[in-house]
């Protein structure tokens, strides 16, 4: 578990790069570039808060914004639900495609709230074919795409957690790395304490695996779990976030194939604070209309859901702002 709180990442330097460039794509070479990335074994906290605790009546967002293009028209976009903890993944920070801007930094001002953001991946190329389409430039100033926590309220304490070491992207015998564009880094989740009037609440952001089955996702998630156990041995607990469940399914996509929701019910958790229905649509950067897949998904722990829902992603304007919609739940600590 990483406890390291910082308030800048350093960046990747002109030798780190060439190592990384050059290493053998292996499991071992990959650990080893990852340990040697300072940014990737920190958590950046950043923002200004609202108040001093939350009220013992949460509501919480999970999104996974797609790099996040348009930070201030995502965050204008949940003015509806309010929530005073948003749970976001595939945030960039430093990347071309986005306008070498921090997503998470715009995100979080423009909700007036502060933030924690985990560097899932050091990107060396600047993406796929639409993606480029998007660049400003033609080189990423630090090549940072995460993971990220943004609270109404200061956090008491925040660790992040990799869900893998061993390069999926990177090594060339995992089956998903990409020989043009060699990624360092893996899947990861944030975990944050935050006060309330009630007590302590803990709320996790994650990401899981897409490329893989259930299987793999399901010993991810046993790792969060056991994460989550020495982090918060007890209280309520909310984990958000794009899970990718049936993801590696096609052409159904079935979701109920995965073996992660009763792994987690069998530890205590509840389902219940997700809404029925798909999570997914065509985007900029995804433009697949066949794709209706349900990968994103809110558990809790010792809290009743008063409400639950999931929100469109497009815009007032019409305009598809991620290629998946939010999920959001309002939980209450009585």
């Amino acid at each position: 578990m990483i406890t390291d709180v910082r308030t800048v990442l350093e960046p990747v330097s002109e030798e780190q790069r060439a190592r990384i460039l050059s290493a053998p794509r292996t499991a071992d070479a990959h650990r080893q570039l990852l340990n040697g990335i300072p940014a990737m074994n920190a958590v950046q906290c950043g923002g200004r808060a609202q108040r001093d605790r939350l009220p013992s009546d949460v509501t919480v967002v999970a999104w996974n914004v797609e790099r996040c293009l348009f930070p201030e028209v995502c965050a204008g976009h949940l003015e509806p639900i309010k929530p005073d903890v948003v749970l976001l993944s595939e945030v960039d920070h430093g990347m071309a495609r986005t306008s070498q801007r921090h997503t998470t930094e715009s995100f979080a001002d423009a909700l007036s709230m502060v933030y924690a953001y985990g560097v899932e991946f050091h990107e060396l190329g600047l993406g796929g074919p639409t993606e480029l389409q998007l660049c400003t430039d033609d080189f990423n100033v630090l090549g940072w795409h995460g993971n990220a926590i943004l609270s109404a309220v200061p956090f008491d304490r925040v660790a992040m957690v990799r869900l893998d070491d061993h390069g999926h992207w990177f090594a060339s015998n995992s089956g998903a790395s990409d020989p043009e564009q060699p990624r360092v880094g893996g899947r990861l989740a944030l975990l944050a304490e935050l006060p309330t009037e009630k007590g302590p609440i803990t709320v996790v952001s994650t990401h899981l695996e897409s490329n893989a089955d259930a299987p793999h996702r399901h010993r991810q998630f046993d790792i969060l779990l056991d994460a989550i156990d020495d982090f918060a041995p007890s209280g309520p607990v909310v984990i958000g976030g794009d899970l990718n469940t049936g993801n590696h399914m096609p052409p159904d996509f079935e979701w109920r194939k995965e073996t992660l929701f009763s792994l987690a019910e069998s530890r205590g958790y509840s389902w219940e604070f997700t809404a029925e229905g798909s999570t997914t649509r065509p985007s900029l950067i995804t433009p697949h209309p066949d794709r209706q897949m349900k990968l994103d998904w809110i558990a809790g722990r010792g809290l009743r859901c008063q409400e639950c829902g999931i929100r469109t992603s497009l815009s007032d304007a019409g305009q598809p702002l991620s290629d998946h919609d939010l999920v959001w739940a309002a939980v209450s600590l009585d």
